[in-house]
């Protein structure tokens, strides 16, 4: 890795990727015939995903706080009434947990479209990415195998993505019941997987055609710290933001690109 990752500048350079990924995009308009199709495609999963699980969410949750404040009111009125001040405490509390649980929400649906949109849009996420290395080196640094190989590695890609999803998530899950610090830990490591996933979709496309092993992958995820924390929390960002999301997987695929086309991968 460069030497700016060492120093700690490195969190701050995989911020920007997305933002030159997209200078990139717009000052080459041949690759914009890559986008068309996995943005409609984002669109149709973003829509089925907001139907499915956005809005029956919030209607549980409206339903369930509305409910509380009104047990809080019949509670109330049995108690002196210098106490009515707990209905606005509780409410404001309401209000706030409801901002946490729609950027959840949002992180989720967010999360949803990346995966299945990548999935069915992955064949001109490839080109894209291609085309942008192309951009950037000069060459396509590719290693040809047959259809069937290449199907198999992806869907073993994907299996691999959900176990190592599963193995880290249960202890995590676990360390909530722990008094004190078990939350904060466990939110930093939800953190930290969805970052690693993050990665791991959006350089895909380019360590995919290096060949490399899952753990090959991992360890240049991993091993690039803080460069990749950036970059992964500015793309989670772009995808949990409605709208945007849309657009913004390309965008971080193309980042991705690049970013791997900056630093030294194993070969």
């Amino acid at each position: 890795m460069s030497r700016s990752i060492v120093t700690g500048f490195g969190f701050f350079s995989g911020v920007f990727y997305p933002f030159l990924a997209l200078k990139i995009i717009w000052q080459n308009k041949t690759l914009w015939q890559y986008l068309i199709i996995p943005i409609l495609i984002n669109i149709l999963v973003g829509i089925i995903s907001y139907i499915l699980l956005l809005n029956p969410s919030l209607n549980f949750y409206d339903n369930f706080t509305n409910n509380l404040i009104l047990r809080v009111d019949q509670l109330i009125d049995s108690l002196p009434q210098w106490l009515e001040f707990l209905t606005y405490i509780i409410s404001a509390i309401a209000s706030f947990l409801k901002g946490i649980i729609i950027i959840i929400l949002l992180i989720l649906v967010g999360f949803v479209i990346l995966q299945f949109g990548g999935i069915l849009g992955s064949h001109f996420y490839g080109k894209l990415s291609e085309k942008i290395e192309i951009l950037k080196k000069g060459n396509l640094d590719l290693i040809e195998i047959n259809i069937v190989r290449e199907i198999f590695r992806a869907i073993l890609f994907e299996l691999k993505k959900l176990l190592f999803i599963i193995v880290f998530s249960i202890p995590l899950f676990l360390l909530n019941f722990i008094p004190a610090f078990g939350n904060l830990i466990s939110l930093i490591g939800g953190l930290s997987i969805t970052i690693t996933i993050i990665c791991l979709d959006f350089f895909d496309a380019t360590l995919e055609r290096k060949r490399l092993s899952f753990r090959e992958k991992l360890k240049f995820v991993w091993g690039g710290f803080p460069l990749t924390t950036g970059f992964g929390l500015i793309c989670l960002a772009l995808i949990s933001i409605p709208f945007v999301n849309l657009i913004a997987i390309p965008i971080c695929v193309s980042a991705g690109t690049l970013l791997i086309c900056d630093h030294n991968t194993p070969r």
